[in-house]
Parts: structure tokens; sequence; C-alpha cells
């Protein structure tokens, strides 16, 4: 059964090949703080959307939307740069290269 199993499980770069792979839809927070803030970020939004003239608030939405997309584009350079990062890091260590023990040159 769990051979059965296996075969239907695929990898990495099957998942990426084919394009399944989000890591921006997958990434939640696990952060305790995360629900509650964006439950008051919410409330925020609702008590503006009351206040403000239907036009105002409509420009509040455009503000916070390029916010938003300037937000994207950092989470999207941190991760290439992490990436990156980690790869080197595992070069590093699958070459040998910059061993850790002090060097007495």
């Amino acid at each position: 059964m769990k051979k059965e199993r296996m075969k239907h499980v695929k990898s990495i770069l099957e998942e990426l090949y084919g394009g399944t792979i989000y890591p921006d839809e997958l990434i939640i927070s696990r952060d305790p703080e995360y629900r509650p803030l964006n439950k008051k970020i919410s409330g925020t939004m609702d008590m503006w959307k009351n206040k403000l003239s239907e036009h105002d608030f409509h420009e509040l939405e455009k503000l916070l939307d390029l916010r938003s997309q300037v937000d994207s584009m950092h989470a999207e350079a941190s991760f290439m740069y992490g990436f990156k990062l980690a790869s080197w890091i595992m070069i590093e260590v699958m070459t040998g290269k910059g061993e850790l023990v002090r060097n007495e040159d």
C-alpha cells in the first residue's frame, strides 16, 4: 500500500515543471498575531468605508492596492534572494569550499 501511494506523489521538480507550485499562495504565517491583525485591518477598512465618501474610499483602496503591489515585489525579491543564498550555501557545502575551520595561513 505504501509503495502504491508513493507512485502518485510527484517530485518537487515535476511540480515545478508542471507549474503547480505557488509559494506565495501556500505560505500562511504561523505567527499568532497574523489572524488578529487581519481582523483589525478588516475592521479598520469597514470603519473608513463608513466614514469616507464612496470616491474617497475608492481612492484609499487604490492606494492600498499600490502598497500591496510594492509588498509583493519585495516578497518576490526576498524569496529569490533567499533561494539563491541557500543554493550558494549548498554549493559551498557540497564542494567543501570555505571549510568551517579557520585557516592558520
